[in-house]
């Protein structure tokens, strides 16, 4: 029965590695995959010899000898654990889309534009590097994205030059991405999963990151295709925010996710209860300021779709990515359908015995470097979402070892270089229509670079701290 389980897990996982191929979207085969998984369990209890504890993060003695009901029990206690454990990050995301949609209600995001005066190609490339490093630390790398491609449309009209800006974007917003707790969703995995800390986090991977994009930027600088100037367009005026409390709005909401942290320091409570704290905030200014009275709890549907139209919460709620969501549901729970069996965790012995150990001493359980490093090889092939989600299951380090932050340095930076490895490549993509092949030729080579230094420099700063 573990075979025909792994055997599911693999086409599903093909499935969603070659989404664009099949034109299924990758939820899809995510939640296929994961009620199959436990529906198997489920049916095979009996046959099973070992199960995997994840609360003591071990395997539980003499399992094959329990009697049908405890086997039962402890798969429906496991499956809930797993349950609330993928509730807190799907929360938590729902939480920080919402604000970023309520931002974008109020046409926060144009005030970034008005910053933008340059007309030098390479000064705009540099500004917008740390635009994308910075605030995908913030909103999350595919938010950053979104909001700066939307933003370059307006200033670069030559699609030809654009393309080259969006490429380089998703190498710094996806650096960005990888030291902050909410700038990744694998980052926040780690960080909900108490594997890394913020402050750790920032100590050990922002110098790593910073180099990540700092690399490729540099050597894209001398590129011909950013010396000179824009050309000017007879229709480049600044985009005045179309809302007078935009900028209120974005530096609410900003402020609001970038908290969260904070919160959660001070209290000790889960990250999304703060991130819920956050939204509820910004939700209150966001109807004060609309004029809009709206009720969260409404029976009257036809009040309800009355207040759709012009409610910023209801409008932004209907906005929200809900594929994605439904996308992490199904992966991270047919990732804990492997966990369960045991499946990951022999997988990670078995890895420690055969890799080459260039790391045995530093990260305390024979973890090699390469196999890290691998990890974030494999991101950019495939969903690096599944791959933190095993990692999780495969290793039992403490919080704050070096091993999580390199997870989640290799995870997050990784990705950049394919286009379909990363979210943020993902939608850049499909905003500007870039072609793979083109990516890979123009683009790949400069992301492999700036994450090999970032990779260098974290194997130093590791032994400073």
């Amino acid at each position: 029965m573990e075979t025909i389980i792994i055997i599911v897990f693999v086409i599903g996982y093909l499935a969603i590695t070659v989404e664009h191929s099949i034109k299924i979207d990758k939820l899809i085969p995510a939640l296929v995959m994961m009620a199959i998984s436990w529906a198997l369990i489920s049916l095979g209890i009996d046959g099973f010899t070992q199960w995997f504890d994840s609360g003591n993060h071990n395997l539980i003695e003499d399992f094959g000898t329990f009697a049908h009901e405890v086997k039962m029990e402890q798969m429906e206690e496991t499956l809930l654990h797993h349950l609330g454990k993928t509730a807190e990050i799907l929360v938590f995301l729902l939480g920080a889309m919402t604000i970023v949609e309520i931002i974008d209600y109020f046409d926060g995001f144009s005030t970034i534009k008005n910053f933008i005066k340059t007309k030098s190609k390479k000064r705009i490339l540099w500004l917008f590097g740390f635009l994308a490093f910075f605030l995908s630390a913030i909103i999350d790398n595919l938010t950053a994205t979104i909001v700066l491609i939307s933003i370059l449309q307006k200033l670069v009209y030559d699609r030809d030059i654009r393309i080259w800006y969006a490429g380089l974007i998703i190498i710094a917003a996806n650096a960005g991405g990888a030291w902050s707790p909410i700038g990744d969703v694998t980052t926040t995995m780690l960080w909900i999963g108490n594997k890394v800390t913020t402050g750790h986090l920032f100590v050990y991977l922002f110098l790593p990151s910073l180099i990540c994009m700092l690399v490729p930027f540099f050597i894209a600088s001398f590129l011909p295709v950013f010396k000179g100037k824009l050309p000017e367009n007879t229709d480049d005026r600044a985009d005045e925010p179309k809302n007078k409390f935009s900028s209120t709005m974005l530096y609410l909401g900003l402020g609001g996710i970038v908290s969260v942290p904070v919160f959660k320091t001070v209290t000790h409570l889960p990250p999304y209860v703060g991130m819920m704290l956050a939204l509820g905030i910004v939700a209150i200014f966001a109807e004060i300021y609309s004029n809009s009275k709206f009720s969260m709890s409404s029976q009257d549907s036809e009040e309800s779709d009355a207040h759709a139209s012009h409610s910023p919460v209801h409008h932004s709620l209907s906005k929200i990515e809900l594929p994605s969501i439904l996308f992490f549901l199904g992966i991270l729970m047919a990732v804990a359908a492997l966990e369960s069996l045991g499946i990951l965790f022999n997988f990670a012995g078995s890895l420690q015995e055969n890799m080459p150990m260039l790391g045995t001493e530093l990260h305390g359980e024979g973890v090699s470097d390469l196999v890290i490093l691998l990890l974030g090889v494999g991101s950019a092939v495939i969903d690096n979402v599944p791959l933190v989600a095993a990692s999780l299951g495969m290793f039992s380090l403490p919080t704050d070892n070096e091993l999580w932050h390199f997870i989640a340095y290799s995870a997050g930076t990784g990705g950049s270089m394919l286009i379909i490895g990363s979210a943020a490549g993902v939608v850049a993509m499909g905003m500007e229509k870039i072609d793979f092949f083109w990516y890979l030729k123009k683009i790949s080579w400069l992301a492999l670079i700036g994450f090999l230094a970032g990779a260098i420099a974290f194997m130093f700063t590791r032994t400073i701290f």
